[in-house]
């Protein structure tokens, strides 16, 4: 391993890192896994003890969060796209990052893990639901002579929903991040922990002692919190569906037997590492979604959906600066663009240090475009086809796919969009089996990245990983036996953890390009 380090003035000096700032091969960043752990305990039991207590103050804590940080999340998201998409240009998009000549993942399963472990975390409930929810009730971007039951409010719904998990959303996941991780440890052997972040501004400082611990710890429940909160609801959201179309009660027993199997496979993908179980979920979900997909598209409205992408597009691309720099209405703001842009700020620091472990070998331009660009389109597709479908069936029959939904009921609204479908019933089983799958990929993903945070390098113990999947299974289970309560707090809490990620982030945007431009240098080009 070259033993070279960057100083936080961009000169690069020679010198040995100190053994101390990174936990030894198997050994464990006791302070960090200590006080993160401590912390969701904490937060549980109180939930137990006082579960509207703790429901209030986090909603205090929510409404801080939007209002003093909401519009620097949303210069931070597109800023983020900016650079990192002006990266790809010119020299600094050659650049070969991670410290291999050639990768050492095929590009098919690198694309569908990247791909995967974002878009699993509500991909198919959302990708159902948000479509219909701005469809019913119109986004306040769109002025208050917006269409409203028609087909132009269609493309509207699915132009809102692109925005919200699209080119900005998917940005901060990597794009800048996982270039400066990758330089710094696989090159230049710092920890791969969401301090290291912060080397090239604070130096030494911040890889030793309480500042360094606090970030990693901040970054850790961020995820266990973006992590846990889908897993729980899977758990609620597939026992509704089980008790639908098999009518097997929807009790808290259904939900825990689901969560064990759910923890099980997602543990046992973890357990196996990133080249196997994580690799291998990631790939059977693109191969069983896109055979579903590609099923609706022409067994379903298949007219309206060929209609829907490029012209939900064209309204997205249209509007996407008025959408992203949008401040007129703070309630919906808060309920919509700021919570989702918030869980995706939250899973910054990790998903860029998954992105780092899996991505080396390939050039800047590549990593960079796959994230910002290839994957966004293909979310947009995603939601064009479930979330469409929706629209079209409720185009043409008011209140098939409304009416279910009412209550904002996610999993009513997937079950009434695929029992319309060609054997319905059928794809109704398929999709909560990909739920479950896409659920299950953002689990083993997260696990594993946690597990790295502990350890501080890209290959953790295999026990690590065994206990953080197993207290995030437990965590769920408990808090959905306080009901939709304990889900929903949870959730709120993604988006207060995104104030002090959104800070670890804010440095990448100026080191990233510094450290491409130096890299390209190095590399002769």
């Amino acid at each position: 391993m070259d033993t070279s380090r960057t100083s936080p003035s961009g000169t690069v000096t020679q010198a040995v890192p100190d053994a101390s700032a990174t936990p030894q091969h198997g050994g464990l960043d006791w302070p960090v896994f200590i006080i993160s752990g401590g912390a969701m305990a904490v937060f549980v039991i109180a939930a137990l003890i006082n579960l509207e207590g703790v429901s209030a103050l986090i909603e205090h804590a929510f409404d801080f969060s939007t209002t003093y940080f909401g519009a620097y999340w949303q210069a931070l998201m597109i800023v983020t796209f900016l650079v990192a998409v002006g990266m790809t240009f010119g020299r600094t998009g050659r650049v070969v990052l991670g410290g291999l000549d050639k990768p050492d993942i095929s590009t098919p399963r690198w694309m569908a893990t990247i791909l995967c472990t974002l878009l699993a975390g509500g991909g198919v409930f959302w990708a159902a639901a948000e479509p219909i929810a701005h469809f019913t009730s119109p986004p306040p971007v769109f002025g208050p002579d917006a269409p409203v039951g028609n087909i132009d409010a269609a493309y509207n719904a699915l132009a809102q929903s692109f925005m919200h998990w699209g080119f900005l959303g998917w940005a901060v996941l990597g794009s800048l991040t996982g270039v400066v991780f990758m330089h710094l440890h696989y090159e230049k052997g710092l920890p791969l922990k969401p301090r290291t972040l912060l080397y090239p501004l604070f130096g030494e400082r911040v890889m030793h002692g309480p500042i360094g611990t606090l970030v990693d710890v901040c970054c850790v429940l961020a995820v266990i919190a973006g992590t846990v909160g889908p897993v729980g609801f899977l758990g609620i959201q597939l026992s509704y569906g089980l008790n639908a179309l098999f009518g097997i009660p929807d009790t808290y027993a259904t939900q825990l037997v689901l969560l064990a199997i759910l923890t099980v496979v997602y543990t046992l993908s973890a357990v196996s590492g990133v080249t196997r179980g994580i690799q291998f979920l990631s790939s059977a979900n693109v191969l069983i979604g896109g055979a579903m997909l590609l099923f609706i598209v022409i067994m379903g409205p298949t007219e309206f959906l060929l209609k829907a992408f490029p012209l939900g597009m064209v309204d997205y691309l249209k509007h996407i600066v008025p959408m992203a720099v949008f401040r007129a209405d703070s309630g919906w703001l808060d309920s919509w663009t700021l919570f989702f842009w918030g869980w995706f700020i939250g899973f910054g620091p990790l998903m860029a240090m998954l992105v780092a472990r899996i991505s080396r070998g390939r050039t800047l331009r590549q990593m960079v475009l796959l994230i910002t660009i290839l994957s966004p389109l293909a979310t947009c597709v995603w939601f064009t086809i479930l979330g469409g479908s929706g629209l079209a069936f409720e185009l043409e029959t008011p209140g098939s796919v409304s009416g279910p939904f009412t209550g904002f009921n996610l999993s009513a609204a997937l079950i009434a969009i695929t029992q319309q479908l060609p054997f319905g019933f059928i794809m109704s089983v398929l999709f909560l089996i990909l739920s479950a799958l896409f659920v299950a990929t953002t689990g083993d993903s997260m696990t594993y990245a946690i597990s790295m945070v502990m350890s501080g390098h890209d290959n953790p113990p295999r026990g690590v990983r065994v206990f953080w999947s197993l207290i995030m299974g437990i965590v769920a289970a408990l808090l959905i036996s306080m009901g939709n309560g304990g889900i929903n707090a949870l959730q709120s809490f993604i988006v207060v953890t995104a104030v002090p990620v959104s800070l670890v982030l804010l440095p990448s945007l100026w080191n990233a390009p510094r450290i491409a431009r130096q890299m390209a240098r190095e590399q002769g080009l």
